[in-house]
């Protein structure tokens, strides 16, 4: 035992450490504590407990101190430690709100975690746990697309109403070309997957050409009438609607849900639809291919097939389209819409008035700036003259000028 330490058990002590000892329900490190002093107290030597316990001396001593000072309560609970840094200030937490929310300084387009770390004089993880609680993800960004489209509703109604509640005895069919499918070939062959590793494949590659899938998804069922051409105009659109025509049952009527593209409204495809009084045309709104189900087959193909496979020609190519086909069409998933029609009015409709007042806003501020170049403008030529020209310049705004407009 270390020299001037004697560890000397009081009423009780033994007993409540025999029972941290003895219970199994007891955290390891306080049964190691208690062993530690009941060694102590029956005099065994450091060393001899060192070996029993596994434990270096340090430890050993810091817990004979600790009972001495607290007793069997000592052990059962740790010491407390000074705090490390203070937690920010809400000043601080508002400041990087408004830093992220305004642009960032120079030429750069968006912050960054560390850049506003630097910029805000706190360390890059506070910057994540504050945009974390406020859901800011300036490193983030969507696209969209407003349509512009004047009967955007009526469309949008009546293509959902196919959807939601299909004429009888009809068939509703999703109509739609992927175009300039590449087919390619990767210019070295990849590893395959294995523990530890992901298999790879060479960024850069072969490319043996491109061909179109023309396919039309019956929304009802979830199977899929597919043909691969070579292009994508209003012939092979006509073509494709033959293959629809002698695939599909003779007495039903058919209602196509088709995108803007020009070829779906070319004169040789509508002559074709008078001699087709059974084909029904319902055209997307503009700017809202996302209405038309069969965009959701295209990424499936995409991601499931196209996007990794490798190529050696259009053939090739054509024969993996069929396949992918094929399978499809032996577990067809019927096509289900969820989505509330007027749902999507309503945000469309929000979105067109939010664009509506940032735009009027950037144009009142080019408005005014033009205004107040025009004034100095004319300052400078009266003076010139030695006419004097009272003018009233919004100062504010002039600041904002840039070197060269002032």
């Amino acid at each position: 035992m270390r020299k001037g330490v004697e560890v000397r058990l009081g009423s009780g002590d033994r007993e409540r450490l025999e029972a941290v000892i003895g219970s199994g329900n007891s955290p390891q490190k306080h049964v190691w504590r208690a062993r530690i002093v009941l060694l102590s107290a029956d005099g065994i030597g450091t060393m001899a407990i060192q070996r029993q316990t596994g434990k270096g001396k340090p430890t050993i001593w810091r817990w004979q101190a600790r009972f001495m000072a607290e007793g069997v309560d000592g052990l059962l609970h740790e010491a407390t430690r000074p705090a490390g840094k203070p937690p920010l200030t809400a000043e601080v937490i508002e400041r990087v709100v408004e830093m992220t929310l305004a642009e960032p300084p120079g030429e750069v387009t968006h912050w960054t975690g560390r850049a506003m770390a630097k910029a805000a004089g706190v360390s890059h993880r506070s910057v994540q746990r504050i945009w974390a609680a406020h859901g800011l993800k300036p490193h983030r960004v969507r696209t969209f697309k407003l349509s512009n489209d004047p009967k955007f509703a009526a469309k949008v109604q009546d293509v959902v109403g196919l959807y939601i509640d299909p004429p009888e005895h009809a068939l509703v069919l999703s109509v739609d070309e992927k175009s300039q499918i590449q087919a390619l070939d990767r210019t070295q062959p990849g590893l395959p997957m294995k523990k530890g590793r992901c298999g790879t494949m060479t960024h850069d590659y072969k490319r043996h050409g491109t061909t179109t899938l023309f396919a039309a998804l019956d929304v009802l069922e979830g199977t899929v009438i597919g043909q691969c051409m070579a292009r994508h105009r209003h012939q092979e659109f006509i073509r494709f609607l033959n293959k629809i025509n002698r695939e599909t049952p003779a007495g039903r009527e058919l209602h196509l849900i088709v995108d803007n593209y020009a070829t779906h409204k070319h004169p040789k495809v509508r002559a074709w639809l008078e001699r087709h009084p059974r084909f029904h045309f319902h055209f997307t709104p503009t700017s809202a291919s996302w209405l038309n189900a069969v965009e959701g087959f295209f990424a499936k193909l995409t991601k499931q097939r196209l996007k990794r496979g490798i190529f050696k020609g259009i053939v090739d190519l054509q024969a993996a389209i069929n396949r992918y086909l094929a399978e499809t069409n032996q577990n067809p998933k019927p096509f289900t819409w969820t989505a509330d029609p007027d749902a999507i009015i309503e945000k469309v409709r929000r979105g067109k008035q939010a664009l509506e007042s940032i735009h009027s806003h950037v144009r009142r501020f080019q408005m005014q700036a033009n205004e107040s170049v025009a004034c100095m403008q004319a300052l400078v030529s009266g003076r010139a003259g030695g006419a004097v020209v009272e003018t009233t310049v919004d100062h504010t705004l002039m600041r904002g000028l840039e070197p060269h407009d002032r």
